[in-house]
């Protein structure tokens, strides 16, 4: 599928929420969900991983802290395949449709999360990763990155109690990426602030700690400026 495909006048806007677990992104997705439905648009939502059924399958393996001991240890490089084999199936079978019929599409994490993680937090480097985006994901690129980035020891302490809290009330663990210790989350950390820097036009920080509702509101005016009116989307190949 090539990206011509999806640059046509009546393209929707593809949204995507990046920062640590922790660090409220999910909880904001939601928020800016409800106020944009409420303004009359169509919003399509989904999480990387997952998503799909290809993906929520994926996503059991990827994120569950047992799978290191029944698997054996995931290798880097298996992670990074399969997080792009997992946005694959995501891209073709909701994000580009939606997209072609004119929706507002917010995903909870894209190919940034893969450059934070897999190539600054596992070391497998940037270049790696942008080079699967290119093959596997046709280049297609957001519109708008909402990022997330409150100080990285708040963000840990909330997403492990979080995780913690799961567990007991659902028996799932998605814990795995919360065990590792303080040096991958500074690599991760830096890499997001660095992908900022590197393209401050698609991506928006919000680096502060506030209530909720604050965030929130900020969020739904940066989208509504992006509405009024969009240009056309630069999708390079």
């Amino acid at each position: 599928m090539s990206q011509a495909s999806i640059s046509t006048p009546n393209r929707g806007l593809f949204i995507t929420f990046e920062g640590l677990d922790g660090s409220g992104k999910t909880t904001q997705l939601k928020h800016l969900a409800a106020s944009l439905e409420s303004d009359g648009h169509r919003v399509v939502s989904l999480r990387q991983p997952g998503g799909t059924p290809l993906g929520d399958r994926i996503r059991s393996i990827l994120l569950d802290s047992r799978s290191d001991s029944d698997l054996g240890a995931i290798a880097p490089e298996a992670e990074m395949a399969l997080m792009f084999a997992d946005r694959a199936q995501s891209l073709r079978q909701i994000i580009l449709p939606a997209l072609a019929d004119g929706a507002i599409v917010l995903c909870d994490r894209y190919t940034d999360s893969s450059e934070a993680y897999q190539g600054a937090g596992r070391n497998l480097g940037t270049d790696r990763i942008l080079a699967l985006h290119r093959t596997v994901c046709n280049n297609v690129q957001p519109d708008l990155t909402l990022l997330l980035l409150p100080p990285l020891a708040a963000s840990l302490k909330r997403a492990r109690r979080r995780n913690d809290r799961h567990v007991q009330q659902a028996g799932t663990d998605e814990n795995r990426f919360e065990r590792e210790g303080d040096e991958f989350y500074t690599r991760v950390y830096e890499q997001y602030r660095a992908i900022a820097q590197r393209d401050p036009t698609r991506v928006v920080v919000f680096p502060e700690e506030a209530p909720i509702a604050t965030i929130a509101q900020r969020i739904l005016e940066v989208v509504r400026q992006r509405l009024q009116p969009a240009e056309p989307s630069r999708h390079e190949p």
